[in-house]
């Protein structure tokens, strides 16, 4: 097997979101997201469903049609809890809250992004899980400038409506993966990518970073995985891309 990518790093990190999930509608937003699900769908998650992001549920290679997936329905699935996304953040803070809407003060903001969108009523229905392709400071902030996506601590706060089925399962950047389980549902490094120290990551992180006495580093793929990778899923490369070796 030859040298493994840090993007192929970031392909495993993603799928592995969806391990044991069932059958559930994988949205993968983002490239590298996209091709881990699918990675997933093709290994050990094969009951995943995954949609073409207009009205069809598709197979692994985007094009195989495999039922049809109405607007009604794919909010039905969202509100039920069948689905877990992954999305991006342009900020997101030590406690899961995360931000796409706008950068600066909301009545005179620096910059306009996407706006919430559905961020609200994914992250209060079903598991949200985050992909950052660039670790930074300006991307793991102290306190996000608005909240799109609802972290573990307003959801708390806000009580069992809100709290009920909410749920962060990982959150993927170029450095590492991070999740939740601590005491006050802060931030954890859960691995790192290899040649990523934890004072590297620390630095590029406004916040600060729970870590073990022992951090694990991310898995690699399997020669069978890295196959689908390089020869079916990604045969242009494009993942690195956005994420260079």
């Amino acid at each position: 097997m030859s040298t493994v990518t840090r993007a192929e790093y970031c392909v495993i990190a993603c799928a592995e979101a969806w391990r044991g999930d069932g059958e559930v509608l994988a949205s993968p937003m983002g490239l590298i997201p996209g091709i881990g699900a699918r990675l997933a769908r093709r290994t050990f998650s094969p009951d995943l469903l995954m949609t073409d992001g207009e009205a069809m549920l598709v197979g692994p290679d985007g094009t195989t049609v495999e039922g049809w997936l109405p607007y009604r329905r794919h909010l039905a699935m969202v509100t039920g809890g069948r689905r877990h996304v992954m999305m991006g953040a342009s900020q997101i803070d030590r406690y899961g809250n995360q931000n796409i809407s706008c950068i600066g003060d909301w009545a005179r903001p620096a910059r306009q992004l996407l706006g919430v969108r559905g961020a609200p009523v994914n992250t209060l229905n079903n598991p949200v899980s985050y992909w950052v392709p660039r670790h930074s400071r300006r991307v793991f902030v102290e306190r996000v400038d608005m909240v799109s996506g609802v972290g573990h601590d307003r959801a708390a706060a806000a009580g069992p409506s809100a709290s009920r089925f909410h749920r962060i399962p990982r959150v993927v950047s170029d450095l590492g993966v991070f999740d939740f389980e601590t005491p006050d549902r802060s931030m954890r490094i859960a691995s790192l990518h290899p040649g990523v120290t934890i004072e590297e990551v620390r630095e590029a992180t406004g916040f600060p970073l729970a870590a073990g006495a022992q951090v694990p580093v991310t898995r690699e793929p399997t020669a069978a995985e890295l196959r689908l990778i390089r020869e079916e899923l990604d045969p242009a490369g494009t993942r690195e891309r956005e994420v260079p070796a």
